[in-house]
């Protein structure tokens, strides 16, 4: 019977990636078989695993969902104030994990699977991968504020210059703006280092997967092809 890695297993399990996983692991929160195991130990499909008191079991497939995720719903499960939660819109017989984060007050795509390693791939900023957003602001969009916006702006509060991106006039108080970076508030913390203030922003790409017609709230499984693109597009 095949022996994998804990860290590999949970990964698959859609629990986290593998580096999050270890880290599980060194917290003392990952049980095998009622013991808490060492570091680098293999476990099989027969071991009873439990992560946080709850326990996981190995997908026999990839799952990828995209999730349209409406204004007011928070990503992280860990919010204990949150009103309402992407797990309480999103009912699947699997554990999933989302991609990318969007602020509660954000809306647009969010892709969710039970690949931990994918989603870590999937965020890497080193892979530039493009993440496409419509974004409203509170004054005239101008050709001065787009060219400073595709330059990449300085945030003081992250001591960092944003990497350059593409942005272009929607219309008079909307841009469009992709990026291959995903800093803590970005867009927000680039239009205010311009003088502008985020009205609403909406994700409507990622990567090769779009929001299309879809609705707030709304969710699909994507075909093998799209997720044989994703693990190619990650060099995975």
């Amino acid at each position: 019977m095949e022996q994998v890695r804990l860290n590999k297993y949970l990964a698959q399990c859609g629990v986290c990636s593998r580096r999050d996983a270890d880290k599980l692991i060194a917290q003392g929160q990952v049980l095998v078989n009622g013991r808490k195991p060492e570091p680098g130990y293999c476990v099989t499909e027969d071991d009873e695993v439990v992560v946080s008191g709850q326990r996981v079991r190995q997908i026999d497939r990839t799952v990828v969902l995209a999730f349209y995720k409406p204004v007011g719903v928070t990503c992280t499960e860990r919010d204990a104030h949150a009103e309402k939660l992407i797990s309480d819109l999103v009912k699947y017989p699997i554990r999933l994990t989302y991609a990318g984060r969007l602020d509660k007050d954000s809306e647009g795509l969010i892709l969710l699977t039970n690949d931990g390693d994918l989603i870590q791939a999937m965020m890497r900023g080193a892979n530039l991968h493009e993440k496409e957003y419509l974004v409203r602001v509170n004054k005239q969009v101008t050709p001065e504020f787009l060219a400073k916006m595709s330059k990449g702006v300085y945030l003081e509060e992250l001591n960092v210059t944003t990497r350059a991106c593409k942005a272009e006039k929607v219309g008079k108080n909307t841009f469009r703006l992709t990026l291959t970076q995903g800093l803590n508030r970005q867009i927000k913390r680039m239009c205010a280092a311009c003088g502008y203030h985020v009205m609403g922003l909406k994700r409507v790409r990622v990567m090769h997967i779009t929001l299309g017609d879809m609705k707030p709230g709304e969710f699909y499984e994507l075909k093998e092809a799209d997720v044989s693109r994703l693990y190619r597009d990650c060099n995975m």
